[in-house]
Parts: C-alpha cells; structure tokens; sequence
C-alpha cells in the first residue's frame, strides 16, 4: 500500500516540475492541505463530471424538466380524451356511471363565492377578479346583520314553493330585483321555464335564481354586495310585474318563504 502511495507521489511531482517548465516557472509556491488538487485528493484518479449542457444542465436541457415525462402526459391525456369519448360514443349500460361521474366533474361549478368568501376572511378584501369597482365595504356589520338575506323585491306571492316544487312567482311594483345575499354572479341568460335569468352562488353553497326578468344589470362572475340591483322587471301599464325567485341548496330546492319575508 505504501509503495503505491509513493508511485503516486511521484507522478503528481513530475507533472508540477513538467507544469512548471511549460509556464517558464519552475518554483511553484507551495500550498497548504486546504487547497491540494482534487489529483491530489484523490491520488490522480478522479475525474470531475460532465454534462453535454453543462453544469446543472444534464444533456443540455433544464434540470427540472423531463423530455420523457412531458412526452409522457401528453400521451396520458390523449388517452384520456379519447376514453371519454369512446364511453359517450357507446351506449353500452356498463359504461352508464362512468358517464354520470364524466357529467358531474363536468357540470358542477366551481364554488367561487366560497374561495372569495375564504380569501376575504383571511386578507381581509374580496379577490380583486371578483370585487367591483364601486365597493365600499363597512367594517361595523355585526353578526346578525351578515346572516339576515335581503328582499329581492317585495310583493304578493302569486304561485308559492308547493305549486311547482322549485321557486315562487312574485307580483311587485318594484322595477328591480336585488341580491338577497353577497355572492358571484354565475349564470345570466335565457332559461327554458324561467325566461331570463340570473344565478347568483353565494359562499355557504347555496344558489339563488331571478327569472322572469326583462334586463340584466350584471355580468357573469361579477361579485356583488347584498341589495346590489341584479336586473329588471317587466312592468305592466298598471306598473305591477312578476318575477321567478328560487333558492337552491346542493340538488335540492327550498322554499324561499322559510327565509325570507316577501309581503
């Protein structure tokens, strides 16, 4: 062992004399332990290691991507795509839930009144995407204040919740309908039973629905405060009108009566 330790002294000490003769220099100032040669550490056998793209850059692409694993989910996704398809194409039974999960992942909205509602409890402002321009938030609601809804528009109950099982319809001399309750503006447009509508989610999951309606005065996913005018009613020459008025919870309706106080 020690011969070997003393071959390999050897060969670094010919090479310093040889480095120094090609440098014109052959008195090299001598060196500390601390700052040896990684050829001295390692007795003239270590070879430092090479990228084709250089340091951090193996085969001269970005260390944090993955030429097979990119390729790999577009391949996944293909897959998946052409899945789907196959499963609505064939109207085999066995693919009858796969279908009812595809159209409820598809179908179901994304709760942006509860993200908004989370992200001002914990910053303390509304998400600038859903906040209107002309907010001016008080500080002083109380607890009670925050639960109690708003009138959409106040009036006679002329078809009530048992008639049709989903919303009543209102006679007003109101010429709009307001936001029972702050939340995001997810749907405003025509509706097979309810004509034009506007679909407001509000952050505890629950939906409210204004049909009937002859103009809206919102815009999809625009946030708006409780009491903010949604749209108009159609008015009559005896200046009275009706309107569609449903709130939903979940896949089931509930009887707007039960919550608010119309007449």
């Amino acid at each position: 062992m020690s011969h070997r330790a003393d071959e390999v002294r050897k060969r670094i000490a010919k090479r310093k004399r040889e480095k120094g003769l090609s440098n014109g220099n052959s008195h090299e100032p001598s060196r500390t332990s601390l700052f040896i040669s990684d050829e001295e550490r390692y007795g003239g056998i270590y070879s430092p290691p090479t990228y084709e793209g250089g340091p951090g850059k193996p085969n001269g692409g970005h260390p944090l991507f993955r030429t097979e694993v990119f390729m790999f989910k577009i391949l996944f996704s293909a897959i998946l795509v052409l899945v789907t398809a196959i499963v609505f194409k064939n109207g085999a039974p066995m693919f009858d839930q796969a279908k009812s999960v595809i159209n409820y992942s598809l179908e179901e909205e994304f709760q942006f009144a509860t993200v908004s509602k989370w992200y001002q409890d914990q910053f303390g402002e509304p998400l600038a995407l859903f906040q209107p321009k002309d907010v001016n938030k008080t500080e002083t609601e109380n607890d009670t204040q925050m639960v109690q809804l708003a009138v959409p528009a106040s009036g006679k109950v002329l078809e009530s919740f048992k008639d049709n099982g989903q919303g009543i319809m209102v006679e007003t001399n109101r010429p709009s309908v307001e936001a029972m309750n702050e939340g995001i503006i997810i749907e405003a447009g025509e509706k097979d039973q309810t004509g034009l509508t506007i679909v407001l989610q509000h952050a505890d999951g629950t939906k409210s629905w204004y049909g009937n309606l002859d103009k809206v005065d919102v815009a999809l996913y625009d946030y708006v405060e409780k009491g903010k005018e949604l749209g108009k009613i159609k008015l009559s020459e005896n200046q009275k009108g009706t309107y569609y008025f449903a709130i939903k919870k979940g896949d089931a309706f509930i009887d707007p009566i039960q919550v608010i106080q119309f007449e």
